[in-house]
């Protein structure tokens, strides 16, 4: 009979196509790994990997071990984490993926909250302004915008992402303020430059009549950083465009004033990702749970609003 954790090897090893990047999301060395999907070859009598430089490919045997796998081990993985619990309470490692802003403005302050309700629970939370491959990856959850929704990930929206252009108070009084956005042209743009594609980010404007409108600043700097250009506006070195989920502290402190009031871009929704399948573990479903209610508590979609 094999051990999980040699199933585990060989699922995650698949789903990557490395063994490297199975050993990340296992918390094993990648010899490890290896030695684990090679004792299972062994014990198989079959190779479930054909190997190169380039990385692993899946022979047949392995095609079919993997399709007639994966999802037990998902159901097992599920049964051993909700078992296991402390005094009646979920535990476990929980690992979370979220953008750097969010997660330290509206998450970590939730913790202490967090904590007091699941002591047995042991975040492992990743600051990252990339989405992540939930499932491959293995994380439990991520919260964010702009994550594909494969089949087997369900999502559940927090808020909207708003995109508003802002200013330090020094540098407005330096300027007359724009009035419409195509007033925004003849001041110092601070621009996002994408770190996926390289390209400069526009976000076509609209407001509250429906109206709506391309803008264009001159660059004064770019960046590949949402937080990089919202501090370099409070620095008072020109205007940016960034989510207010990146500027809301600032605003509440005074650090920033919202140039165009009128005017915002909606890029789409923050959402809470998890796995959609009904066998969910009770360390992932209370974390959801919880952020859900403490956003709907907090009021903080409205905050996060720019309209």
């Amino acid at each position: 009979m094999e051990t999980l954790v040699t199933l585990e090897s060989f699922i995650r090893s698949a789903q990557s196509s490395s063994f490297s990047a199975a050993a990340r999301t296992l918390g094993l060395t990648p010899a490890a790994v290896s030695q684990n999907v090679a004792r299972l070859e062994t014990n198989l009598g079959v190779r479930l990997f054909q190997r190169s430089t380039r990385g692993l490919t899946l022979t047949e045997p392995g095609q079919r071990l993997l399709r007639e796998a994966s999802s037990g081990l998902d159901v097992l993985q599920t049964a051993i984490a909700n078992v296991a619990m402390t005094a009646g309470q979920p535990a476990g490692m929980l690992k979370v993926s979220m953008s750097p802003a969010f997660g330290q403005n509206f998450v970590l302050p939730l913790l202490g909250d967090f904590f007091t309700r699941y002591p047995g629970i042991v975040p492992d939370w990743h600051f990252d302004n990339r989405p992540v491959d939930i499932i491959n990856e293995g994380f439990d959850a991520a919260i964010g915008g702009g994550f594909e929704l494969p089949t087997g990930l369900a999502a559940r929206e927090l808020a909207r992402a708003h995109i508003i252009a802002v200013a330090a108070p020094s540098y407005v009084a330096k300027i007359k303020p724009p009035r419409k956005p195509a007033d925004l042209k003849d001041f110092d743009g601070i621009l996002m430059r994408s770190p996926h594609n390289g390209r400069i980010r526009t976000w076509p404007l609209r407001n509250r009549a429906g109206e709506q409108v391309a803008v264009e600043m001159r660059p004064r700097m770019l960046l590949n950083d949402p937080e990089a250009c919202t501090n370099c506006a409070v620095m008072g070195l020109g205007i940016t465009f960034t989510a207010t989920l990146n500027a809301l502290p600032h605003l509440q402190a005074g650090r920033l004033v919202r140039l165009l009031p009128d005017w915002y871009a909606d890029i789409g929704p923050i959402s809470i990702y998890y796995a959609g399948h009904k066998q969910l573990p009770a360390k992932t479903r209370v974390f959801v749970d919880f952020i859900i209610d403490s956003f709907k508590r907090q009021g903080l979609a409205k905050q996060l609003s720019a309209s």
